[in-house]
């Protein structure tokens, strides 16, 4: 049996306002990439950061306690166990996604979340004046940082994307809401006979002749720029979904996925990514249970069960044929019904 818990295991929640700043403040300094390449001493980094020495110390401190950084002596500082994680260049970094997720207007939505609770709309809206997605096509600096916290997320699980469907088998891939690209370049890498489309906003594709490039499949690989809500390329065998589907509410969620259906190829599949609520909440679902409120909060769309997306697709004239679980995420495939 668990024992009652008290106020003080209360503490660290209450707190947790603060070290999602701590983390989002370092991320803008670079702090773990300074460190990391040999500057350790305060005064070095107060320098390299146009920073107040004593505060800048304060922070550092609260970053070697959070285990990003590690005071070696007063006022010298190693890498940590996390600060990797938090390095702008590193590969699975998460230095976008600390930038974007406690970003002065998710900041202040989360402020409001009573109002997201009250409502069911999304705090942002209320706070920015705007939704989330005509925010960033109107600040593409703010595009750019988003986009880049999708690359380094996306590019941990593409290859357990990739190993959980044989992508193989299809002519064309489409990567609807695919952003920069950087699933689609993964998918076309490991499939040297498959072209792919590439369809987002303008904002959301901005960068992908990069990542196609570095990737090796500029040859086989083309952008689609516009709403994937009005147009999507037609006769594709498999249309790609990762992270678009939580974004959206049920009706524009069967929308979206109504038009693939349409869309693809008489033999075509859909292939959704999203993380899969459990039916019942536990502490170990919390990261999927936040990143629910978090929908919630931003986009006013929502994370999903099993069998939510089971009447997803049934709505759209579609039937889930396999559902294969990497890491966070679960990887539905879909044929017509």
């Amino acid at each position: 049996m668990s024992r009652t818990r008290t106020g003080p295991d209360l503490m660290p929640m209450l707190f947790g306002l603060a070290t999602a700043q701590v983390v989002h403040v370092a991320a803008r300094l670079r702090l773990p990439d300074l460190v990391a390449s040999g500057t350790t001493g305060v005064a070095g980094l107060a320098d390299a950061t146009g920073t107040h020495p004593g505060a800048l110390r304060r922070l550092l401190r609260a970053l070697a306690c959070l285990g990003v950084l590690v005071e070696t002596e007063p006022g010298t500082f190693a890498p940590g166990p996390l600060c990797d994680a938090l390095r702008s260049s590193v590969p699975g970094s998460l230095h976008g996604m600390a930038l974007v997720v406690s970003g002065p207007e998710a900041w202040r939505s989360w402020g409001e979340l009573e109002h997201s609770v009250r409502t069911g709309q999304p705090a942002w809206d209320k706070v920015v004046g705007t939704s989330h997605f005509a925010h960033l096509a109107e600040h593409p600096e703010e595009a750019e940082v988003f986009n880049t916290a999708m690359e380094q997320f996306t590019l941990a699980v593409a290859p357990g994307v990739v190993g959980a469907v044989d992508f193989t088998r299809f002519g064309t891939v489409v990567d609807v809401g695919g952003g920069n690209g950087t699933l689609l370049a993964q998918v076309l890498a490991a499939c040297p006979d498959s072209r792919g489309v590439l369809v987002d906003l303008p904002a959301g594709v901005a960068g992908s002749d990069r990542v196609f490039a570095a990737a090796g499949v500029t040859d086989r690989a083309r952008v689609h720029a516009g709403d994937f809500f009005a147009e999507l390329p037609q006769g594709a065998d498999a249309y790609l979904l990762k992270s678009v589907l939580h974004d959206w509410d049920d009706d524009a969620a069967v929308r979206l996925l109504t038009a693939c259906r349409a869309a693809m190829a008489a033999d075509g599949v859909v292939v959704v990514v999203e993380p899969v609520l459990p039916d019942l909440a536990a502490p170990e679902a919390a990261g999927i249970v936040m990143s629910d409120l978090n929908m919630l909060v931003n986009t006013g769309g929502r994370e999903r069960t099993a069998d939510d997306y089971l009447t997803l697709f049934a709505a759209a004239g579609l039937r889930q044929q396999t559902r294969v679980p990497i890491g966070p995420f679960d990887v539905l495939v879909a044929r017509a019904a």
